[in-house]
């Protein structure tokens, strides 16, 4: 809630127990100097509202904090994930902190993409929602598009690719403003999907590893492209 108090005007309401009222004196305080209603609640009805198992005692009702395709890609960002069919929720949150973690520019849930508002990604982002720019609910033809038209290359992230990350960084590849793109956790992406890319990058794996679960792919390649873009 701190993150979301910090960084957007998107708290409308606050629900908290007696015990984390007396906890979280200083949130009390900003809320009421914004004029934002700071209600109390039982511990079973912050159970309900969390859906969690152990809830921490406070929630904030927020308002939506998506944005359009076409005002992301307004300002130009250098890096930007793009999830297509990503499911799992966990995953969802994790790939928005990561790329909050290497200075993305955005990220984009194309498809039947999971709900970033799921209360485990908002959870697994850690804050990161709120952060930086999100999209959701646009078309991966439309969106690969968009950002190139925007000035960014479209690398897709699978074990397929003929380059490796470590080439695609030593020939310079990753020196240019790119949109990664991340399939299904369990079946990657399709050959249409991987069609619309201007490179299929692979992340090599040296040991006896079967593959990287999706959180590790993305952290490595927008990483890897975060660095190139700083050398540069």
């Amino acid at each position: 809630m701190r993150e979301a108090l910090a960084a957007q005007s998107c708290v409308v309401e606050i629900f908290a127990t007696h015990d984390a009222t007396r906890r979280h004196a200083d949130l009390v305080q900003t809320c009421r100097q914004r004029g934002l209603p700071w209600l109390l609640a039982s511990a079973a009805a912050m159970g309900a509202l969390s859906g969690t198992v152990s809830p921490q005692g406070v929630v904030a009702v927020c308002e939506f904090i998506d944005q359009p395709l076409e005002t992301v890609l307004g300002s130009v960002p250098s890096l930007v994930a793009l999830c297509a069919a990503i499911r799992d929720p966990g995953n969802a949150g994790t790939v928005i902190r990561t790329a909050d973690a290497a200075g993305a520019g955005a990220v984009i849930f194309v498809g039947d993409s999971v709900d970033p508002y799921n209360g485990k990604a908002v959870r697994a982002s850690v804050g990161s929602l709120f952060h930086l720019p999100v999209v959701i609910g646009v078309a991966l033809e439309d969106t690969v598009t968009a950002v190139r038209a925007a000035g960014l290359q479209v690398l897709a992230a699978a074990g397929s690719g003929a380059l490796t990350l470590g080439e695609a960084n030593d020939g310079g590849l990753l020196d240019q403003s790119t949109a990664w793109l991340f399939g299904n956790e369990a079946w990657g992406m399709p050959e249409a999907d991987l069609a619309l890319a201007d490179n299929v990058v692979r992340v090599p794996i040296y040991g006896r590893a079967e593959s990287l679960n999706l959180a590790t792919a993305v952290a490595l390649c927008l990483y890897a492209s975060a660095s190139a873009h700083r050398r540069r």
